[in-house]
């Protein structure tokens, strides 16, 4: 682990080893002329990097906001918002910043919190009656603190489906399905990241406050912000607003374009857009312990330590401990961190094809975000990282070329990857025909499969972009290959046959390695009607 020595501690050092009685002190004056050298070191640093990202990674467009001791010192855009029009990213431009809405919502419960009208662990069925989960016991177990921390029970990205990609679901919906999505685990034993548990935390807010989700979010801290340019979910963006970025997606070395229409149904999980001009005041305000820049308190410094404390642990491995961290888990709202000696809180939030990360190193009251509308995550943790060797005055690391080459080899196991050949080869059971019909989820609902000319044809009902042919593969499991291929989630379909081989039903389960976990298909079973 790296010591740090502060510059006063220093010069008493030398001072006592050349045998002076008194130390010699810097001058506030100078005091001042090295931090302002050191905040354009920074900059520039940052700016660099960043220029640099765009080129080794594919990246299109970013932006990076960053703050050091109060003070907005970077708010930049960098390439282009959208290859079809080739106009330029700016401070005010806006990204989905996906999952690090999760810090919104945590925060929206701590101003709840503030105000006397829920507690953290107050059990969920307190204020949604109507919530269940699988496990009737943990079902009313389950508390608020349970909600935020991933930690339920409920397997990575379980149920996803039901807002991944948009669906025609209402809320009320997707928290009915809940009760059908299955256990993975035991309660409170593990970390499994899970969207469903913050998009029911947006409707618990709303049960409390009588305020929809998002118009919470706007009047408790959009406003008082000034983050004028945010929103939660894509329909609120004003429609004489075109500064906003588009998704692209990178396949086979090419960039494909990949609008950004679908941050509706994410809910407390995911839906916020927002730009890095704003996304400054929220930094701010984090590192000023819930004081936003005009000096209003919109969360007290006391929920700020229950969202910033480790609440679910995640293990570390034997490469970050040699990167100076040596435990990690998740807060609320936040993942929380040491790093050579101090401590980070991050999030990362990603959708197809746009990502976006924030840092924050309380310690030296300083945070960096950082939004691009590729996924090559690596470019946001090239940036960051270098500018936490400034910062943190760390060994230096070339951590472009590290990362742009750890992101070369993905892509191009991506581009290798072949669908495995059956063991043995057999035939399918049944004509065609014979598997076309109706099938019932519990949680997600019906899936159609139809004869389509001489093709079977598979649809997700409730969402519009899966929708796809099937090819057999062997026996009686076929592929589904989505006619979006951008998606990268094409899946197996295994069809289980009743005695008279008529069919019983079927399972799913993400054909490629790399395909995104909220395609959770291996949590359905498809029952024929």
């Amino acid at each position: 682990m790296k010591t740090r020595i502060s510059l006063l501690s220093a010069v008493i050092s030398v001072a006592l080893l050349a045998g002076c009685s008194e130390p010699q002190t810097t001058t506030k004056k100078e005091a001042t002329s090295q931090s302002l050298q050191q905040t354009v070191a920074l900059d520039e640093k940052i700016r660099t990097t960043a220029q640099q990202t765009l080129k080794a990674f594919n990246i299109p467009g970013l932006a990076v906001v960053a703050v050091k001791d109060g003070k907005v010192i970077l708010a930049e855009g960098f390439g282009v918002r959208d290859i079809e029009s080739q106009e330029p990213v700016t401070k005010n431009t806006l990204f989905g910043i996906a999952s690090h809405t999760k810090a919104f919502t945590a925060a929206a419960i701590a101003h709840l919190v503030d105000q006397g009208k829920l507690d953290w662990d107050d059990k969920v069925t307190e204020y949604l009656p109507e919530f269940k989960l699988s496990d009737p016991e943990l079902t009313h177990r389950l508390t608020i603190r349970d909600l935020l921390s991933h930690r339920s029970g409920l397997g990575l990205g379980a149920g996803d489906l039901m807002i991944w990609p948009n669906t025609d679901k209402s809320v009320d919906e997707i928290i009915a399905g809940l009760a059908n999505v299955p256990m993975d685990h035991g309660f409170r034993t593990q970390f499994a990241y899970n969207n469903l548990m913050f998009l029911t935390a947006g409707e618990l807010i709303h049960q409390v406050t009588g305020i929809p989700y998002s118009d919470y979010i706007e009047q408790t801290f959009f406003e008082p912000l000034n983050m004028d340019e945010s929103v939660v979910g894509f329909s609120n963006i004003p429609a004489a607003n075109d500064n906003v970025a588009v998704g692209t997606i990178e396949k086979d070395g090419e960039l494909h374009r990949f609008p950004l229409d679908f941050l509706e149904d994410f809910g407390g999980a995911g839906a916020t857009a927002a730009s890095v001009d704003d996304m400054g005041n929220w930094l701010i305000t984090q590192l000023q312990h819930g004081k936003s820049p005009s000096g209003e308190q919109v969360f007290s410094p006391e929920s700020q330590h229950q969202m910033w404390q480790l609440t679910t642990p995640i293990g570390v491995s034997d490469k970050a401990a040699e990167q100076g961290t040596f435990f990690q888990g998740y807060g609320l709202g936040w993942f929380v961190k040491d790093y050579h000696g101090v401590k980070q809180v991050y999030h990362s939030g990603g959708i197809l094809g746009m990502l976006s990360l924030t840092t924050l190193i309380p310690e030296e009251n300083f945070g960096i975000t950082v939004v691009s509308n590729q996924q090559a995550f690596g470019g946001l943790t090239a940036i960051t990282q270098e500018a936490l060797e400034q910062v943190l005055n760390l060994p230096d690391q070339d951590w472009v070329a590290e990362q742009s080459e750890n992101y070369r080899q993905f892509m191009q196991r991506k581009t290798d990857f072949k669908i495995p050949k059956p063991d043995t080869e057999e035939d399918a059971t049944l004509a065609k025909q014979a598997y076309a019909g109706t099938y019932t989820d519990a949680w997600y609902g019906d899936i159609d499969i139809r004869m389509q000319g001489d093709e079977l044809r598979l649809d997700f009902t409730h969402t519009p972009m899966l929708k796809g042919t099937l090819e057999h593969y062997n026996g009686d499991t076929f592929i589904v290959h989505w006619d979006e291929p951008l998606l990268e989630a094409d899946a197996y379909v295994r069809f289980e046959l009743n005695e008279d081989d008529s069919v019983k039903q079927a399972t799913m389960k993400a054909v490629a390695p790399f395909t995104d976990f909220s395609f959770d298909f291996h949590n359905l079973t498809l029952v024929r009607q």
